[in-house]
């Protein structure tokens, strides 16, 4: 990796996106990059919408402020995009990861993504239900991110994810977010 690579997540309180962005983090800082992950967000409650950041990089991270123009985009509420322009800042060659049922093609017209711009798309939603029995999109979407941009190996992902809900949850709730993990990590669709 020879640049910076910043990434935006959205998704409403109660989802884990901070969490996901935590773990994105740690598997890289793991891995020998320089990281930072951070929220942004307004009262703090279930369902209000958030914002959460990472850059990742070679070369010791020196800029703290919000990502303004970020290169991967992950969406992990997709009703937030009737709200809002997700694709405001974009990189001409961003990538879009999606938690929805829509196929890409469908995602791609709704976000008004240029050709030049890549949208994958995982449901993450049905995924976490089938693996940890709530609507907690957090860990596929956390798969679906890493095939994605290519920062994180599957093996690697997922002993970060154990290592990481290993300190607060049972071995039952770990288990299916690491399985969620590896569902969002190979059943992202790509168009």
């Amino acid at each position: 990796m020879s640049e910076m690579i910043e990434i935006r997540w959205h998704g409403r309180g109660g989802q884990g996106t901070v969490t996901a962005a935590k773990v994105l983090a740690d598997a890289c800082l793991s891995g020998g990059r320089y990281v930072q992950a951070f929220p942004e967000y307004g009262p703090e409650r279930a369902g209000a919408p958030l914002r959460a950041y990472n850059r990742i990089s070679d070369r010791e991270l020196r800029l703290y402020c919000p990502v303004i123009n970020p290169g991967f985009i992950s969406i992990v509420d997709a009703t937030i995009m009737d709200a809002m322009n997700l694709a405001e800042g974009a990189t001409e060659d961003a990538v879009f990861i999606v938690n929805t049922v829509k196929e890409p093609a469908e995602i791609r017209k709704a976000l008004g993504a240029s050709a030049t711009q890549k949208v994958f798309t995982v449901d993450a939603t049905n995924i976490a239900i089938a693996e940890i029995g709530r609507p907690l999109p957090n860990s596929p979407m956390l798969g679906a991110v890493a095939r994605a941009t290519g920062l994180v190996g599957l093996d690697h992902l997922t002993e970060e994810v154990k290592k990481s809900f290993g300190k607060k949850f049972s071995e039952k709730i770990i288990n299916g977010n690491v399985t969620a993990a590896q569902r969002g990590y190979k059943e992202v669709r790509e168009g």
